[in-house]
């Protein structure tokens, strides 16, 4: 009698065990990508889809758009306005960011190894902003005068040329160090806390601050459409975002703002791409 329904029982038991659904693990591993909790998905960086085309660039683990604007040689300002960014600080590794203004095609110019795509240079001088005389930023240098004078050498003048600007050197005293591709992207030129930073050409100032690890109070100018210049480890900064400057016009002050003793380290840009500022400066 109590056979049938004991069958009974164990079929049901067998009956649901067999009917339940395997465990699938969503998790994602141990710095994989972050996955859908819905659809197990991928979820790709913004802008993944223009990855290494021309005028994008993919951002690297550690970058700013502060440093993405060195080394694009663009305005990071203009680089958070073409991708719209609501929070220019909140940027993530692998979002892949336009850094040539709309409209610009891989056609207008030649793309670098980021696929970066920049213009001739342009050789219209830029417009300067009167400041009122009086003013710290508004001081206008002479040219140093340990630039001696005379011709320049063949390659400095064709470099120089080339760039549609006229140079002279940011600072009066001795050079510490020279140019190197690797350990120092520019030069370093020694001298006395407060000593008198100055515009190596006209330009329009794009990045006024301290938010560059390893380049203290930094500021950079913009000249045109292919050259930068960066002036670092000041002690005061004279000068604001978006104003206009004059070759010679004092911007800073010569200070050790990140850096082991009081120095000027300079760097010149050719579309985003550290080039030796003695190419382009006058002889001394």
């Amino acid at each position: 009698m109590w056979v049938v329904p004991l069958v009974g029982v164990l079929l049901s038991a067998c009956g649901t065990g067999s009917t339940r659904a395997p465990v699938e693990d969503r998790r994602s591993p141990v710095g994989g990508p972050v996955l859908d909790p819905n659809t197990a998905a991928v979820r790709q960086p913004p802008g993944f889809e223009n990855a290494g085309k021309p005028g994008y660039y993919t951002v690297k683990p550690g970058e700013t758009l502060i440093r993405i604007g060195l080394e694009t040689g663009q305005n990071w300002k203009d680089i958070a306005r073409w991708n719209n960014l609501a929070q220019p600080n909140q940027i993530e590794v692998g979002q892949v960011l336009r850094v040539m203004p709309p409209g610009i095609t891989a056609s207008s110019g030649e793309a670098d190894s980021n696929g970066v795509v920049t213009r001739a240079v342009s050789t219209a001088s830029v417009a300067a902003t009167p400041v009122p005389s009086g003013s710290a930023s508004g001081t206008a240098a002479k040219p140093s005068a340990s630039v001696a004078p005379g011709a320049m050498s063949n390659g400095a003048a064709s470099a120089a040329a080339e760039s549609g600007l006229s140079w002279i050197w940011p600072a009066t005293g001795p050079l510490l160090a020279g140019f190197d591709e690797v350990k120092n992207k520019g030069l370093d030129l020694g001298g006395k806390a407060g000593e008198p930073v100055l515009a190596a050409a006209d330009g329009r100032v794009v990045y006024v601050g301290a938010g560059l690890r390893g380049y203290g109070n930094l500021i950079i100018l913009k000249h045109n459409n292919t050259y930068l210049t960066a002036y670092a480890h000041n002690r005061a900064l004279l000068v604001k975002e978006d104003q206009s400057v004059r070759k010679g016009q004092k911007i800073a002050e010569m200070g050790n703002s990140d850096a082991d003793r009081v120095k000027l380290h300079f760097e010149v840009r050719r579309q985003g791409k550290p080039v030796d500022p003695i190419k382009y400066l006058p002889p001394r």
